[in-house]
């Protein structure tokens, strides 16, 4: 039913029309009639975002706060061979992007072993590790030769699309060891509990990394989320800012502004369709949520907004305001905390998240140097597909970026350790300086020498 309804999109997609007020996937960008000789120029995607972005190739641009991260990112982001313009194709169009993205299978589809972890409060979430098919020649991520951990994070709605399963094969050939995380009734995981996660609440996520570390301990951890997961993501990153225990963070299409997204809706086939998947999905615990959920309510709802009030806010046993749900489920309610680099891919033709100058904080990006915006001309919501058999090019700049973190953090290191060696050698030089000056003083310059020690020790 959800491939029906998305499919109507590749043909009445252009009449459609949006809350936002233009046609469903409709750019905002200048000059609608020059848009092909721009792109073909290198120019920015919005005017709202000229100030303080960098030209990319294929059309794209940078947004972010100059620092000596931001130019190692550029640097990287400018030799990247996935961001370079191809012929254009039929799959150029948001919502065939987006079809193709939520719609097709992954063929062939990875090898998985799942885990089951117990929480807290005795529900439960699944780890799906990737272990397969073994590509032969991996490339190892890590400085010290230990695969890195790739934390992945699908939708809110609990689909695993085509592109998360690419995202994860691509990983694994890589060198990395994919994982991805599922919420509470989600994707085959029980829920043994009648108590589902809210859209920004990292407590489950929290768990879950804390075992990921326990099993890899020293290897390197990075997170990637998708569309409507970016939520749950950017709210952990917020709440545990320098011991999240993440190197780098990127986000596929993500919802900056979640309150506004849910109360404007979606176009209506989006709205609907995504509506619908979570209701099939939550049927089979109609029984168990009876007690804490009015059910009835719940499945007659006509929007996203409504099934989400319904399910979390009109609850029997705490019932809270739509106010106090997004005080304490804003993803950006902690952003200033987050201590993690974090790349943002997003399309100005999104027909999912609407037009980048409603959608998008740009605000967030000039001030704060962890977060960094790719806007891309198009791509659709999550898709950024090329050519089979080539893969998403927003999962090689991802991993590319990665690597780029991972050798400039690996630089920083090292000039850290080159400086407190020079201070050791200098430092030794004093005192031996000291001592020498020390044995031929006399008893009157013992206050002298006192002060020296401790300024030296401070």
């Amino acid at each position: 039913a959800l491939a029906l309804i998305l499919a109507v999109l590749a043909l009445l997609g252009p009449r459609l029309r949006g809350p936002w007020g233009r046609a469903v996937g409709e750019r905002t960008l200048p000059g609608a009639q020059d848009r092909d000789d721009e792109e073909a120029d290198g120019g920015g995607p919005a005017d709202q975002f000229s100030d303080g972005s960098e030209p990319l190739p294929g059309g794209c641009s940078l947004v972010c706060k100059p620092s000596a991260l931001a130019q190692c990112l550029l640097r990287a982001l400018r030799r990247s061979a996935a961001l370079e313009p191809g012929p254009r194709s039929w799959l150029s169009g948001p919502h065939v992007q987006t079809l193709c993205h939520f719609v097709l299978p992954v063929v062939p589809g990875p090898e998985m072993a799942r885990e089951y972890l117990q929480l807290a409060d005795d529900g439960l979430v699944a780890l799906d590790w990737v272990v397969g098919p073994c590509v032969r020649g991996r490339r190892i991520t890590s400085a010290g030769g230990l695969p890195a951990v790739l934390l992945v994070i699908p939708n809110a709605w609990g689909r695993l699309t085509r592109n998360v399963l690419g995202l994860c094969l691509l990983a694994l050939e890589r060198g990395y060891y994919p994982v991805i995380f599922h919420r509470r009734g989600h994707h085959g995981c029980p829920l043994v509990s009648p108590r589902l996660q809210p859209f920004g609440d990292p407590s489950d996520l929290k768990e879950a990394v804390t075992y990921i570390r326990f099993r890899h301990p020293a290897a390197p951890l990075f997170a990637v989320s998708e569309g409507s997961g970016s939520a749950l993501l950017l709210s952990y990153l917020g709440e545990c800012g320098s011991s999240s225990y993440v190197t780098g963070a990127a986000c596929i299409s993500p919802v900056l502004r979640c309150r506004e997204w849910f109360e404007t809706g979606l176009p209506w086939p989006y709205e609907r369709g995504f509506l619908l998947h979570q209701k099939i999905t939550l049927s089979r615990y109609a029984t168990a949520l009876e007690d804490t959920v009015d059910t009835s309510r719940l499945f007659r709802s006509r929007s996203l907004r409504e099934f989400e009030e319904a399910l979390f806010c009109h609850t029997k046993s705490f019932p809270i305001s739509w106010d106090t749900y997004w005080d304490r489920n804003d993803p950006l309610r902690d952003v200033d905390e987050a201590a993690v680099p974090v790349l943002c891919i997003c399309s100005a033709d999104d027909p999912v998240c609407g037009p980048p100058d409603h959608t998008l904080t740009t605000e967030l990006f000039h001030s704060n140097p962890y977060f960094f915006l790719l806007l891309s001309r198009h791509g659709g919501h999550c898709g950024f597909l090329r050519q089979e058999p080539l893969p998403a090019w927003s999962h090689e700049v991802i991993l590319e970026s990665f690597r780029a973190l991972t050798e400039f953090f690996r630089m920083e290191e090292r000039m850290k350790g080159l400086s407190r060696h020079r201070a050791s050698f200098l430092g030794s030089r004093r005192r031996g300086g000291a001592l020498q000056r020390r044995e031929v003083s006399s008893s009157s310059n013992l206050e002298e020498i006192f002060s020296w020690k401790r300024s030296y020790t401070r």
